[in-house]
């Protein structure tokens, strides 16, 4: 089984997500982007269907957003 990815960009609810998301499949079930200090992958989360983060892109290829922390297209500054 592929890792699901999760994207986040730092901020506070960002970070609340990572934690209940590490803690409820594993740290070894999920890659961590940090958009904000990786903007490189910023067009692989957009081509995955990202629009905001924190969200949680699954092996299956679905976009789960979690909750609102920043759009996609504020993190392209």
């Amino acid at each position: 089984m592929s890792k699901s990815i999760f994207y986040h960009a730092g901020c506070p609810v960002c970070v609340s997500a990572e934690l209940d998301i590490l803690s409820l499949i594993g740290n070894e079930n999920v890659e961590i982007v940090h958009l904000g200090e990786d903007a490189a992958r910023i067009p692989e989360a957009e081509k995955a269907g990202v629009t905001s983060v924190p969200v949680l892109v699954t092996p299956n290829g679905n976009a789960l957003h979690i909750n609102f922390g920043a759009s996609l297209a504020d993190l392209k500054v």
